[in-house]
């Protein structure tokens, strides 16, 4: 079994042939919650060039990396010498030891170049196994299978039943849409701002230069990008123009996102305000909160001298709704676009598509789900841009912040095409909002609602006395021992409460800060 904290995965094919296949498997190890952790891909053009003069750079490459991926189909390739690249980086695979998984396109080889019969020769009388396909729909899982049980054979590496099955519904949510190569968008014509925030986090070089070539491969192994070997190029995939495209909607009018405000509960001819917004999906989302901003209300609250202007709706719940509306939503469906609607007593955020399988509705209102995408790879750049978080509490941290403003939880619900969310306001009645309060001992009502009715006394005994034992919850309610350590167990886990000292001493203290929920990043 070998020894390597995150094995390389070295993917080899003829490159000009096989350019949409090389980045399927590239985003899948970037996005797939297994092979993320445990692994890393590797495209010979993205890597960094040689220092100094090498007769074979790809070989050089090849021998960094623990893992060898091979994809086949017509093409033989140019050679280099005897032979082509491709079969170079096969023979040397082969003579380094490393585990290899071959994987063929198409169901028969009468098309293939004899180059390429003699290629396949060679690997059947090598015995090596091998697995067809016939796009990248089928390739992706096969190579998530035949990795994650490699990783566990080769290295130790097995995963969780989490894993496994937020893996396996990701490939069958997944949307082909956003691997789409665009020959027509050349990496350089892409947002410059939104380009150098996304390469900042990567590769954290603070000398960045917008357009200097080292931001293409981290963006072409997240499939943000594609190389065209005849030119020499990188291109966007339509994934990259969605988040980086200055504008997106010019290529893909379904990803306009339409803004519409309201002085009445329903539409009406005459709105107050109205935006269509064609930006990259992370200004596109600050652009909604502006205008949701501009038509909602901002009543004032006096407190102790300060006079306070509150919003109307929490704005962490509404960002929320609108990431994961964008990130998650069917781009397939050229006919639809994103909705947000401001009524006088609601905003309304519709996505196109219904949650993708094994997602309900009821999943979605128990919180019993995991994260699940139909976009992993617009989902994954947008939590390594710190833009939302991929754990599947992105509907509880929109009820929270909810109940944390004095507001109802959100309603959400499948309408005609659309996922719709609907976020009740306060309709007038503005004494409903609470002042946000971040101090030590508040605990918000999403918080409060979690305790029980001694839970709630205990906590107010902290607050009087400064603390609070085993025994005192025993005498003053006359429980069970057992059942008085359950409660200060609730509250220690629900980080209200800290333990001081140890055994028959420990006292419960009030936690020193409590976290709040608005400085968390969103998402889901």
């Amino acid at each position: 079994m070998h020894s390597v904290a995150k094995p390389r995965v070295f993917v080899s094919s003829v490159q000009k042939e096989l350019e949409p296949e090389r980045v399927a498997i590239a985003s899948l190890i970037t996005t797939d919650p297994f092979l993320m952790r445990h692994c890393e891909p590797v495209l010979f053009e993205k890597e960094p060039v040689p220092a100094r003069p090498v007769k074979q750079p790809y070989l050089e490459c090849l021998r960094s990396c623990q893992i060898y991926v091979l994809l086949i189909f017509h093409e033989y390739g140019n050679p280099d010498g005897a032979l082509s690249a491709t079969h170079h980086e096969y023979r040397a695979a082969q003579m380094l030891k490393l585990p290899t998984l071959v994987f063929i396109k198409g169901t028969t080889d009468s098309e293939r170049k004899p180059e390429t019969k003699a290629f396949l020769d060679e690997i059947k009388k090598n015995k090596h196994t091998y697995r067809r396909f016939i796009d990248r729909e089928d390739l992706r899982p096969e190579v998530r299978r035949a990795l994650t049980s490699l990783l566990k054979q080769e290295f130790g590496f097995a995963p969780s039943e989490d894993e496994t099955a937020g893996g396996r519904e990701m490939i069958e949510a997944a949307s082909v849409f956003e691997s789409k190569p665009l020959p027509d968008v050349p990496w350089p014509v892409l947002n410059p701002a939104q380009v150098l925030r996304f390469a900042g986090v990567v590769l954290q070089s603070p000398g960045l230069r917008v357009f200097e070539n080292s931001v293409c491969p981290p963006m072409h192994a997240r499939g943000l990008l594609w190389h065209d070997a005849a030119k020499g190029e990188y291109f966007a995939t339509a994934a990259g123009l969605l988040i980086f495209g200055s504008r997106p909607a010019d290529h893909f009018p379904q990803t306009e996102i339409l803004a519409d405000a309201y002085a009445d509960t329903k539409i009406t001819s005459k709105p107050r305000g109205q935006f269509n917004i064609n930006s990259p999906i992370p200004q596109a989302v600050e652009e909604v909160l502006g205008f949701v901003d501009k038509h909602t209300f901002h009543p004032t609250r006096v407190v102790g001298i300060n006079n306070i202007a509150l919003n109307e709706y929490p704005i962490p719940a509404l960002r929320e709704a609108i990431v994961n509306a964008v990130a998650h939503r069917s781009y397939d469906d050229a006919s639809r676009k994103v909705n947000v609607q401001v009524f006088s007593d609601r905003i309304v955020v519709a996505s196109p598509g219904y949650p993708p399988s094994p997602l309900t509705l009821a999943k979605l209102r128990r919180g019993n789900y995991r994260a699940c995408s139909r976009n992993p790879v617009i989902a994954q750049t947008l939590v390594t841009s710190k833009l939302m978080e991929q754990r599947g509490s992105g509907f509880a941290r929109m009820r929270d912040a909810m109940l944390n403003h004095g507001l109802d939880a959100p309603n959400f619900a499948e309408q005609d095409g659309y996922f719709v969310l609907t976020f009740l306001g306060p309709n007038g009645n503005y004494d409903r909002l609470k002042v946000p309060d971040n101090r030590a001992a508040l605990i918000p009502p999403a918080l409060e609602a979690q305790l029980n009715a001694r839970q709630k006394r205990i906590f107010r005994h902290v607050m009087k006395t400064g603390s609070v034992t085993r025994r005192w919850c025993v005498v003053r309610f006359k429980i069970a021992n057992d059942t008085a350590g359950r409660d200060l167990k609730a509250l220690t886990e629900l980080g209200i409460l800290a333990a001081q000292g140890k055994a028959r001493a420990v006292r419960y203290v009030l936690r020193q800060r409590l976290e709040s929920t608005d400085n968390r990043p969103i998402g889901s």
